[in-house]
């Protein structure tokens, strides 16, 4: 009989909380930790185990799943006290949904490797809320073939595709290239329903009329929408973690000899409706610096 995997999710946000939902829907034995113990009850009231900290979540789980918000909040959650290196279980595999420089997970999975045993999947997804809640997200990762293929079959139960890119940081730099494409993605649609307003035209009719030509696409169908009728509850992605992502595109890119004009430009249009509408704006809201709207 195949052993179940137990499992610990770390990082019950947005993101993380429909995660490790559909875990506990799975049939799965998890146990959650999040630094606000609030945000974790909503999952110990639908069957997990809450932990009394990141190590005791390690030690309770083959694999440990986590989604954090940036580089400083996993290397704490890892190393920090009664991080998950204190607690974890030689064997066992670390499976990182944050989205962090492809350097520091290449760096952090070697420590993790050498003092606790324990393997790193670093694994970023794109999707936001809505994929994480139906399950459909995609999921880009980076590790060795062996272990990967351990913890496959867990991942596909919050996602619907789980692609090994490379070896560690691979999946990082792939979450980078999408990032390229959705952060200037927003860009040019703010801009192109910024036009057509100005115009004359209705632009919430733009998804419908180009819908099947080379302009449409998902962001087209869900973002346009949503910018030009001021939805933004609940947020698709704030600001500011779009505007970390794409400037982590910059520092790679200058440490690679890869030109990245548009991301560029892009991070500075985020930089400033950060300035202007807050760290936690909803990333769409790049369409109101366009125009009267305001922030």
């Amino acid at each position: 009989m195949q052993h179940t995997p137990t499992v610990g999710y770390i990082g019950t946000g947005l993101m993380g909380a429909p995660m490790a939902t559909r875990l506990i829907d799975a049939g799965y034995e998890v146990t959650v930790w999040n630094r606000t113990a609030a945000k974790a009850q909503p999952l110990v009231e639908k069957g997990a185990k809450l932990g009394q900290d990141a190590a005791d979540v390690a030690a309770r789980s083959d694999i440990v799943f986590m989604c954090l918000t940036d580089t400083k909040a996993v290397e704490a959650a890892v190393f920090g006290e009664n991080g998950v290196a204190s607690g974890a279980k030689r064997g066992s595999v670390l499976v990182d949904f944050s989205s962090i420089q492809p350097d520091a997970t290449r760096s952090m999975g070697e420590r993790l490797k050498d003092q606790a045993g324990m393997d790193w999947i670093d694994a970023p997804v794109s999707g936001g809320v809505p994929g994480a809640e139906a399950g459909t997200l995609a999921i880009m990762a980076g590790g060795e073939q062996e272990v990967f293929d351990r913890v496959e079959n867990v991942v596909l139960k919050m996602a619907a595709r789980f692609t090994l890119m490379g070896p560690a940081g691979a999946g990082q730099t792939t979450k980078l290239c999408n990032q390229v494409i959705v952060g200037c993605t927003m860009n040019i649609l703010a801009e192109a329903a910024r036009l057509a307003t100005n115009a004359g035209v209705d632009a919430n009719r733009l998804p419908e009329a180009l819908a099947g030509g080379f302009a449409d696409s998902k962001p087209l169908q869900i973002f346009l929408p949503r910018m030009v009728n001021a939805q933004h509850e609940p947020p698709l992605g704030h600001v500011e973690t779009m505007l970390k992502d794409l400037d982590s595109v910059c520092e790679l890119a200058k440490s690679c000899g890869s030109p990245v004009l548009f991301s560029a430009l892009a991070a500075e249009q985020f930089r400033l409706l950060s300035a202007r509408g807050g760290k936690e704006a909803d990333a769409l809201e790049i369409y109101k610096l366009s125009g009267p709207s305001k922030l």
